[in-house]
């Protein structure tokens, strides 16, 4: 055997066993690929072009060397301008542009010798009318999706006649029309010849039928094709003798895709491609209709804390001036406090009530988990190195800007220069993530020693919808999860809630151990239920079946920091393109942490003492 090949093979060899060990040693089985070591596939555009035939005038110019005056290069441009040094480059190659860039003015002697001059010089040629072709990128066509024969007045998704589903497409160019609509519901192929399509929907069964759809234009091209998962079902006595029936005949109809404009949008359902139960979700996964429904009264030790500190209640009545440790009240203190602790827990529902709307993320939840992270405090508590209502550690904001491409084209423009943020947040150099986790994770800190209470409330409509798109992100990265482990989309394998408990998981614990419990599960042929996966989880990890537990049923008093498990994000090779000496750009000082940030673990923090 060669060789070399012989040293490549124990190269590679050794490094296969090194990798097996660190994934041993993290409790990772080493046949899986995590989902935060990928990066989120980005979508493909569609492109549009026409191509348009113009009148132009051609400029012809030489590139002549002084020594001999004879011509090296030609470059045609259709500008008067002198070229480029682009175009000169482009036209001519390296070698002649750094001629061209080097060559220094010609001072030439009474005679006029320019054969002592060195380097070359431009000439214009000629000057000649031509035509010129350009292209150029066009809006495209786009189809959408609605109910047709129901009343929404009755409710969103309830119909008291046969329920239709309604496709509309829309043509952007003047002199063009959408000439067809046309799509399968299940393996059944429909057409309809014009911009508007009503496609009779009948009952479905619980996991409802996929949908898809595309529009064609006179253009000569089509929509996207889209899809869509819609689930019909029937109420009331269809099958009452005579005809007969004891109550009203209804349907109910469920639409997940992101063409839908019907009401309440679809958030991680649609990314798990999975329904909510018929009953309806359970109560810690709803979105009230008002602030009123989210109203509590909840004697919040920690959060009493931190009003007596910041002089919002005065305690001074109260042993140690109603304080039992620098972050937690004594009973005394709560006391004092109880009024104002009501006023504050319920202070952010607005905020939370609209982001709920906005996103899908259900309102009930993130103020289940807000209560469980700070107690709806949105500052920092002292010994946590975590920030917002959620308490966001850069981990987490690590998750937010990778697997949240949305997200993340808004935010980083704020911090990054635009042409940095362009490469997407995966291929990024070390030092532009650092600064963004960081500046993300500070820009959720509401903390503000100068303004009254010690809190600035602008900051934190930034940090409630900023962690409602934290959560959308753990959604897309357990759906990477589940697909990778199963090869099949997660709504196929796992119920609503259950995937729901999974994303908690995924945010407290980190997709490491939700990844191993749910491969042992898979691997040991159990339903993919929380049940069965919360048994899988292992040494640390199991602290999120408490963590769990506490937001999908009541919310416990005790604020916990997320704990700082060793974390790496890891892409491949390739994807890493540092931008080095990037400057912070203008009046973006304040988004910076003032220091890098670096990967280094820190000590783990206690679990702070629990409530009198």
């Amino acid at each position: 055997m060669d060789r070399r090949l012989f040293a490549m093979r124990r190269m590679l060899s050794g490094v296969f066993l090194v990798l097996f060990s660190l994934l041993s040693l993290f409790g990772l089985p080493a046949g899986i690929v995590l989902a935060q070591d990928e990066i989120p596939p980005a979508p493909q555009p569609i492109l549009r072009h026409a191509s348009f035939v113009i009148d132009v005038d051609f400029y012809t110019w030489w590139l002549i060397r002084w020594k001999n005056n004879s011509t090296v290069c030609e470059i045609v441009i259709d500008h008067p301008e002198f070229p480029t040094g682009d175009e000169i480059l482009k036209a001519c190659g390296e070698d002649l542009y750094e001629d061209w860039f080097d060559t220094q003015p010609c001072s030439v002697n009474e005679e006029k010798d320019y054969s002592q001059c060195e380097g070359v010089y431009l000439h214009l040629a000629a000057k000649e009318k031509g035509q010129k072709t350009i292209e150029i990128n066009l809006p495209l066509p786009e189809a959408w999706i609605t109910l047709g024969g129901c009343d929404p007045r009755l409710s969103p998704n309830r119909c008291t006649t046969p329920p239709k589903l309604l496709i509309t497409a829309t043509e952007p160019l003047p002199n063009e029309t959408i000439i067809r609509i046309q799509g399968f519901v299940g393996n059944k192929p429909f057409s309809c010849p014009a911009d508007r399509c009503e496609i009779p929907l009948a009952p479905t069964g619980y996991q409802g039928t996929q949908i898809e759809f595309w529009a064609d234009s006179s253009f000569g091209d089509s929509t996207e094709h889209y899809t869509a998962l819609v689930r019909v079902l029937t109420w009331g006595d269809f099958m009452a003798p005579e005809g007969r029936r004891s109550d009203r005949r209804e349907w109910t109809v469920d639409v997940l895709s992101n063409r839908w404009r019907g009401a309440h949008p679809a958030s991680c359902a649609q990314i798990w491609q999975v329904f909510p139960e018929i009953e309806g979700p359970p109560g810690w996964l709803t979105t009230p209709q008002d602030v009123s429904g989210l109203e509590s009264s909840i004697s919040y030790y920690y959060l009493a804390g931190m009003l007596i500190q910041n002089d919002v209640v005065d305690a001074s009545g109260c042993p140690n001036h109603g304080l039992q440790g620098d972050l937690i009240a004594n009973n005394c203190g709560m006391q004092a406090a109880m009024p104002q602790v009501i006023e504050w827990q319920n202070r952010f529902d607005q905020q939370i009530l609209e982001v709920a709307r906005n996103t899908g993320v259900p309102a009930q939840l993130l103020k289940n988990i807000f209560g469980r992270e700070s107690q709806l405090w949105p500052g920092i508590y002292k010994i946590y190195h975590e920030s917002g209502l959620g308490q966001l550690t850069e981990y987490g904001a690590d998750t937010v800007l990778l697997w949240n491409t949305s997200f993340y084209n808004q935010f980083c423009p704020l911090v990054l220069h635009q042409e940095t943020c362009d490469l997407g947040f995966a291929r990024l150099g070390v030092e532009e993530q650092n600064l963004l986790r960081g500046a993300l994770v500070r820009h959720m800190d509401a903390t503000c020693p100068s303004c009254t209470e010690g809190i600035d409330l602008s900051q934190v409509n930034f940090s409630v919808n900023a962690f409602a798109q934290g959560l959308l992100a753990n959604c897309e990265q357990v759906s990477r999860i589940m697909r990778n482990i199963t090869g099949r989309q997660a709504g196929q394998t796992t119920s609503y809630e259950d995937l729901w408990r999974f994303t908690l998981v995924n945010y407290n614990r980190g997709a490491g151990c939700l990844a191993n419990a749910i491969q042992q599960t898979w691997i040991r042929g159990q339903d993919l239920t929380w049940s069965n996966v919360s048994t899988n989880l292992e040494g640390d990890c199991q602290q999120a079946i408490a963590y769990v537990e506490d937001v999908s049923q009541k919310v416990r008093l005790t604020p916990t920091p997320t704990p700082w498990l060793r974390f790496v994000t890891t892409f491949p090779s390739e994807a890493l393109v540092p931008i080095s000496g990037t400057p912070v750009p203008p009046g973006r000082e304040q988004l910076y942490t003032g220091g890098q940030t670096t990967a280094q673990t820190p000590t783990p923090f206690e679990t702070p003492i629990p409530y009198p």
